[in-house]
């Protein structure tokens, strides 16, 4: 591994604590501005140059969805008592969009996952593995027995991708004017709901 100046003094000792460290200045920074943040924001955060940080992450837009992922895990346990005792999936689907639109305003991390731009080195965004990755751990935290309703691992995976396209449409356009809560509720239920629970009819 080449030798690394700045880092406060203290150089990581592989490429994985380096990983880890410029996630983290990344987070801290986001949280502190409410805002996307630069490559040259991180590196000066931690006394490096920007191609210190460009060797870990290609992009921006790399970075902020790895931090973002990296900081919800608050959000995700809120999220669990939201939903808990909900065992039918069209009730807690319904529910974890309504309450992480609800949440995205006072979780900038979040926000900035659901909006973050495709750029040339991750086209995916939304449907990124590590945005799919966080869907798998957030809908696993739910008291619906999938199996039950039809799903096995690749229908989940494809529900995953469903959800985080549903919550980015409605972050990025919500409306004109906007649904309250019990309106965006009665809305995913009738539309969402059906398409979750055609899962049950393809599988008996």
């Amino acid at each position: 591994m080449a030798r690394r100046r700045g880092w406060g003094g203290s150089p990581p000792e592989n490429d994985a604590e380096a990983s880890d460290r410029i996630v983290a200045a990344a987070v801290e920074l986001i949280a502190r501005t409410g805002a996307e943040i630069s490559i040259a924001d991180v590196a000066e955060s931690l006394g490096v140059i920007r191609q210190t940080v460009y060797r870990y992450f290609p992009s921006a837009d790399a970075l902020m969805r790895a931090s973002a992922i990296a900081s919800v895990d608050g959000f995700l346990d809120r999220l669990t008592v939201q939903v808990r005792g909900m065992t039918d999936p069209v009730e807690a689907m319904t529910e974890a969009i309504v309450y992480t639109l609800t949440e995205v305003r006072r979780t900038p991390h979040l926000g900035i996952m659901l909006t973050a731009t495709s750029s040339s080195v991750d086209p995916a965004g939304i449907t990124s593995e590590a945005a799919q990755d966080f869907g798998i751990t957030m809908i696993n935290r739910f008291d619906v027995d999938w199996r039950h309703y039809g799903y096995d691992d690749r229908s989940l995976r494809e529900l995953v991708e469903y959800l985080l396209r549903t919550m980015q449409s409605f972050f990025i356009s919500p409306g004109n004017p906007p649904r309250d809560d019990a309106e965006l509720r009665r809305y995913l239920r009738r539309w969402m709901g059906s398409a979750i629970i055609a899962q049950t009819t393809v599988t008996h």
